[in-house]
């Protein structure tokens, strides 16, 4: 006999908490095995396929593409152990009956890790249970005809009843199903109590969306005289209230004309990142024009001289990681806790992308230490990685320093944000012709801009003066690398 078990969204690593589904892989009556993708989502770093634990049928899907979900959320239920017999809607079991079903299919799971569920079989498997309340509604899946599937069992359904259900009395019993701060914030801001609001989101969870909705509900509340605040709230929070309406419609007649973008995602994720970099890090940026014809002459000479092709990045990268070895002041972060100003051993080299979805950082690792080959096949990689979005955590964590080259643009120069909590960024601008002195006379030499931005609490001027002119010199004389080499 088949048993339905339920996919919750994993904890995808790096402190995440939430995704976006951007797209489904499976369909309800698709036949998935073990460690297949399902669902391809987007976090706050990157675009990932997620993988099921389960083989057997898809009975449910929670969620439409575009929707964004908390980490532990259900994505979808399978019905394990008999797939070519169990019907694309069967229901669901009652938690105790789901507990013996994991302990029934401990060859049924997945070998690899996969973060919230392990290598393990599935029947150590914690639940954390949530107090019933009437009002708090339970998720509704995508599913094919048949019973609907459930996680867990429901309280007992009310009779119908041609309007919303009034919301109890506000108490202090049972936790709010909030998952969010921000839209705990914006309730306590508003004088909102979360317990007259009815969640929309997966196990009643109450998202931003119920909020803004009860708040509506209340100020046409206003207008209207004689509605309970509690019944107006939850009405709203199901679904907009036909007295809703006119408000609405002249609350938008009234608001300022512009196409709003939910700040989610990727483009979320860069916001909040900038934003704590200038509220926490006193930057200070300094820049220098330099020379750049003997480093394109030496960049052509190596070319030419068969083999892989060296990137002008390639060739900037080494240069800041010998310049990191000798002011290590740079290579390193502050740790604002503790009071201390930690200098990292390694130096793993961020470089600005740019992509479709946005701005990306990806990280090579230990660049320190690899050849002007190694690491024009890492920056290739990485960059062909960032253009399909198939980056990982992994690839856009752990850098100590970043190198933008804005050139690219065609700009010659800017100060940019440092990618917190480094500490420095060095920017490079656009390589072009410009009339310069050159050995007392004036020549057309290739001239670059050169930026840098670092964070005050870890150096003074003067190392960084000193970094940005070693920098300089060696973009103008390539050869001093050579003592170093």
């Amino acid at each position: 006999m088949a048993q339905v078990l339920e996919f919750k969204l994993p904890d995808l690593g790096e402190g995440l908490t939430e995704a976006e589904i951007v797209r489904w892989l499976v369909n309800v009556g698709d036949v998935v095995a073990i460690d297949q993708p399902v669902v391809e989502v987007e976090t706050a770093k990157a675009m990932v396929e997620v993988p099921c634990p389960y083989g057997g049928v898809v009975t449910a899907r929670f969620g439409e593409e575009g929707t964004e979900l908390p980490v532990g959320a259900p994505l979808l239920t399978v019905a394990v152990g008999a797939a070519d017999t169990v019907p694309a809607g069967a229901p669901a079991p009652s938690p105790g009956t789901e507990q013996a079903a994991e302990a029934a299919v401990s060859s049924e799971y997945s070998g690899n890790v996969l973060v919230g569920y392990g290598t393990a079989g599935p029947t150590a498997r914690r639940r954390r249970i949530r107090p019933q309340s009437p009002a708090v509604a339970h998720p509704t899946p995508t599913a094919a005809a048949g019973p609907t599937p459930t996680a867990r069992t429901a309280a007992p359904a009310a009779p119908a009843a041609p309007t919303a259900p009034a919301a109890p009395a506000a108490g202090p019993e049972g936790p709010v199903p909030v998952i969010s701060p921000l839209v705990r914030k914006l309730a306590r801001d508003r004088g909102l109590d979360l317990r007259e609001v009815r969640g929309s989101g997966p196990e009643g969870l109450i998202l931003r969306a119920d909020v803004d909705r009860a708040l509506a509900a209340r100020e046409t509340l206003v207008a209207t005289p004689g509605t309970a605040p509690g019944t107006a709230a939850v009405a709203a929070a199901v679904e907009p209230a036909p007295a809703a309406v006119p408000t609405a419609a002249r609350a938008s007649a009234t608001a300022p004309a512009g196409e709003r973008i939910p700040l989610r995602g990727l483009r979320g994720a860069v916001a909040d990142k900038l934003s704590r970099s200038r509220t926490e890090i006193p930057d200070a940026t300094c820049w220098v024009d330099a020379d750049a014809t003997e480093l394109m002459a030496a960049r052509a000479a190596m070319n030419a001289a068969g083999g892989p092709k060296i990137s002008l990045l390639a060739l900037l990268a080494r240069i800041c990681a010998h310049a990191l070895a000798r002011f290590p002041e740079l290579n390193s972060t502050v740790d604002t806790a503790a009071r201390e100003i930690v200098r990292l051993p390694g130096v793993h080299l961020g470089f600005a992308a740019q992509t479709p979805r946005g701005l990306v950082v990806p990280v090579v690792r230990d660049a320190g230490t690899r050849t002007a080959e190694s690491l024009t096949e890492e920056f290739a990689r990485l960059t062909e990685s960032a253009r399909q979005g198939t980056l990982t955590p992994a690839d856009l964590t752990g850098g100590t320093f970043t190198l933008n080259n804005y050139g690219v643009f065609g700009v010659d120069g800017s100060t940019p944000i440092i990618n917190h909590p480094e500490a420095a960024m060095l920017g490079v601008g656009r390589i072009i012709p410009k009339p310069w002195v050159h050995q007392g006379e004036l020549a057309v030499r290739q001239v670059v801009q050169l930026s840098l931005t670092f964070d005050h609490r870890v150096c003074d001027g003067g190392t960084a003066g000193g970094f940005l002119r070693y920098v300089a010199d060696c973009v103008e004389q390539p050869a001093v690398l050579l003592r170093t080499v």
